[in-house]
């Protein structure tokens, strides 16, 4: 198994607010949110399933968005983050239909 070298507190902490400031601005997908915590974390695929009762292959599916997780795997994986699983309303969006506008 290859050894990851576990990224100090400072390091740790520049990763989660970057992380942080991409899933708030919209531009990350979930496969690439999954990776990122699991490398803010300093861990390795195996270490990172062990750690949330998930299968290594799983994970590995995860971060190549080969998987379809269900909302209870994404949510144990983005509680350390403080995430959760809900809907977000997408940028293109944001602006109401216009059958929903009034005359």
């Amino acid at each position: 198994m290859p050894r990851v070298r576990r990224p100090s507190t400072d390091e740790r902490i520049a990763l989660r607010v970057g992380l942080n400031e991409d899933i708030t601005a919209g531009g990350l997908e979930w496969s690439q949110a999954v990776r990122r915590m699991r490398q803010a974390l300093g861990m390795t695929q195996a270490r990172f399933a062990q750690a949330f009762k998930l299968t290594r292959r799983l994970v590995v599916d995860l971060e190549a968005g080969r998987a379809n997780p269900t909302a209870e795997t994404l949510a144990k994986i983005g509680k350390p983050f403080g995430y959760q699983v809900g809907f977000v309303l997408k940028k293109a969006a944001e602006e109401p239909a216009a059958e929903d506008e009034e005359d």
